[in-house]
């Protein structure tokens, strides 16, 4: 097997990484969303979604000091479940859930694409935008050309750094009687609204993939996991706080799709309209590259070798099909259904994909060195985070299940096909990523050793 060599990153970059994947599209496009279910309790649904994300680092982290493993999540899914049906399916599901990122990231592209063009959100025009962003960036990745990780780097810092200056700025203009408990909606709609919007803490698990490359990583992954999610839980809060205080719910309801730039004009006039606008469309367009080229196409690499190449080249070449599916599914998405749908689906997915890493942990507790209790909780608030999602909506809003529903029957379609008809040399391996399939081989060695010098 040829080894390749990879230039170890620090935590620093690993904090990046897991930053850049939550602030990507997820707050632009939900802000509005959250508003309007949760009212003056906003920054309440943020934190609450925050408290479970950060309590399912603790199992990332865990997990990725034990099993680091380019496979990320789907290598801790095996090595607690094994790599049978169950795995596989779930594999999937994580693959379906990139795709509803994708239209997530692309619907807020055309939202704030649309106002800034035209100054309100032209149906017509949102959907050619959603479908164009796409479409070219995916054209970009398969001609070989895509962002390098400093460029990454250099576009997180610049979108973190818009959104500080909008929440310094704003602050002075706050009304803060708007986020009173008085204005707060009803505690199970605060709740459900964080729910929803839980996708837009879906990225800080992106840090496992890099596990592997970084330097020191007993000290720099927990540092680089706990401080990313606490900074991001942070934001979040601090900018539904500015937003609800400088827009009425009223007018946060009419510019759902593009609410982060309507709560800017009150500081800022139109030049914030603008700015905000400008910093949507780099952050979703950034976060749709960086789905297509990489924790999207690594599930579908998985899928169809059963695990990761050991060769870089070997992946570009087999990650263009799946590339082509992983853009062609997210426009259909994009274009088909509302925020409200796509949301409840990405929530969803990474909520159940969240409760079985959690479960891993409990699982893998003497393996990883874990308190069990932690990953219990996490593994408690994710499940019952799930069923309150589902209960919520089945009752108030059930179309907001369709979206939700298809993909898990696509999901569970597809992996049944793949079990049935495929060969069984591409199902999954028992180590997702080669590279770990050697260390635990020479971690039983050094263990058979000591036992008998």
């Amino acid at each position: 097997m040829q080894a390749v060599q990879t230039k170890k990153i620090g935590w620093i970059e690993a904090f990046s990484i897991g930053v850049g994947g939550m602030v990507g599209g997820g707050i632009f496009a939900v802000l509005g969303l959250t508003i309007d279910l949760s009212k003056g309790g906003a920054p309440i649904a943020f934190a609450l979604a925050g408290f479970i994300a950060l309590v399912t680092t603790y199992s990332y982290v865990k997990l990725s000091l034990r099993y680091p493993s380019e496979g990320g999540t789907i290598e801790f899914i095996v090595q607690a479940f094994g790599h049978g049906f169950f795995s596989a399916f779930i594999n999937t599901l994580m693959l379906m859930s990139y795709v509803i990122m994708l239209a997530l990231y692309a619907y807020a592209f055309g939202g704030y694409g649309a106002a800034l063009f035209t100054g309100h959100d032209d149906p017509f025009l949102h959907k050619v935008l959603a479908a164009s962003v796409i479409a070219v960036f995916m054209l970009i990745n398969l001609l070989g050309a895509f962002l390098t990780g400093k460029a990454e780097d250099i576009l997180v810092f610049i979108k973190v750094g818009i959104l500080l200056l909008f929440i310094a700025l704003g602050l002075s203009t706050t009304h803060w009687e708007r986020i009173e408990p008085s204005e707060w909606a009803p505690l199970l709609n605060i709740a459900t609204g964080g729910l929803i919007i839980f996708l837009a803490y879906e990225g800080f698990e992106l840090i496992a993939n890099a596990a592997r490359d970084v330097k020191d990583p007993e000290k720099s992954l927990p540092r680089a996991y706990y401080s990313a999610v606490i900074f991001v839980i942070f934001l979040y809060i601090s900018i539904a706080i500015v937003a609800v205080g400088n827009v009425s719910f009223d007018e946060a309801k009419k510019a759902q799709d593009y609410v982060l730039a309507i709560a800017a004009e009150p500081f800022l006039g139109h030049l914030g309209f603008v700015i905000i606008g400008i910093a949507a469309l780099l952050s979703t367009a950034s976060a749709i590259n960086a789905t297509l080229y990489g924790g999207g196409r690594t599930a579908v690499l998985v899928a169809k070798l059963g695990e990761i190449p050991a060769i870089f080249q070997q992946k570009l070449k087999h990650g263009f099909w799946g590339m082509i599916f992983l853009g062609v599914a997210g426009i259909i998405f994009a274009i088909s259904f509302n925020i409200n749908n796509i949301s409840i689906a990405g929530s969803m997915g990474f909520l159940i994909v969240f409760t079985l890493v959690n479960l891993a942990n409990y699982r893998l507790a003497k393996e990883t060195q874990s308190v069990r209790w932690i990953p219990a909780l996490g593994f408690l608030l994710t499940l019952s985070a799930t069923v309150i999602l589902v209960g919520y909506n089945a009752i108030h809003e059930p179309h907001g299940l369709m979206s939700s529903s298809i993909v898990l029957l696509i999901t569970l379609g597809y992996t049944l096909f793949h079990f049935k008809f495929r060969d069984k040399r591409f199902r999954l391996k028992p180590f997702i990523d080669p590279r770990l399939k050697v260390d635990e081989i020479h971690r039983l060695r050094e263990a058979q050793n000591h036992d008998h010098p």
